[in-house]
Order: structure tokens, then sequence, then C-alpha cells
């Protein structure tokens, strides 16, 4: 599989750096006065300065549930899954939309999710799956 690249609106550079970095663990790459880039698992996240534009998510059904659209993150498995879960519960801060949880259990496609909000509004889903194959089951 090979990298995606997404840019994303945020309204400021050093809070979103500091975000994206100690608290997602994500490596930073290049960057200028207006944008920074980051590696989320392995993709190309670029976070750019752009204070006057306000998040403006709608909700979206996924099951039972109402989940931020539009929305952004990773599909991990799950021992990655789980340890992002873990690191971001010990962090204080953190702007829960959805705690960790499992949905579709014993359905095909089966998996763990979660959602915050980023310092900017930006939500996002981090899925863990078993096994890659599950990614698409239905």
């Amino acid at each position: 599989m090979t990298p995606f690249h997404l840019a994303f609106p945020v309204r400021n550079l050093e809070e979103t750096r500091a975000f994206y970095r100690d608290v997602l663990g994500c490596a930073i790459g290049r960057s200028s006065d207006t944008w920074v880039d980051f590696d989320l698992f392995g993709h190309q996240m670029s976070a750019h300065l752009r204070p006057e534009t306000a998040s403006a998510a709608n909700d979206g059904k996924v099951g039972d549930k109402l989940v931020p659209i539009p929305h952004f993150g990773a599909v991990l498995l799950m021992d990655d899954w789980q340890a992002l879960a873990n690191r971001l519960e010990a962090h204080d801060g953190i702007d829960w939309l959805e705690r960790p949880m499992i949905r579709f259990a014993g359905e095909p496609g089966e998996q763990a999710t979660l959602f915050i909000r980023d310092p900017s509004g930006n939500a996002l889903e981090f899925k863990g799956f078993r096994s890659l194959e599950q990614v698409f089951a239905h």
C-alpha cells in the first residue's frame, strides 16, 4: 500500500505541531511559516495555517453512532491501535468525541475505533483491525 497525502487547515502551527508530535507521536517533516508536514503512520499529513477557517463538521450515522463529517485518521493493526488508545487515554486534555470502543462486534469488518479532535477542531478517527483483510469486509 502506498501512503496518501492530506492537507488540512489549522488555526495555530505551534499547538498543532505539539499535538501531532507529542500526543500522537508523529515525526515532523518539512515545514515553513505557513505549513508543517507530519508522518501519520506512514502517511503525509500537511497542516496549513488558516486561522480564519472554522472547522464545520456535520454528523453522519455509522451503525447506531453519530460521527463527525468530515474526519480523517489511520487504519491500524489492533496492537498498534491499542497502543495509541492507551497513549491517548493516559494524556490529559484529549478532546474525546468517542472513547475507544468496538464497532460491528462479531460481524465482518469488526473494528476498534476512537474519535478525537485536534487543537484546531479537526476530527480524527483511528481504527484498529485484527487483520487488514477485514478493512473492506462486508
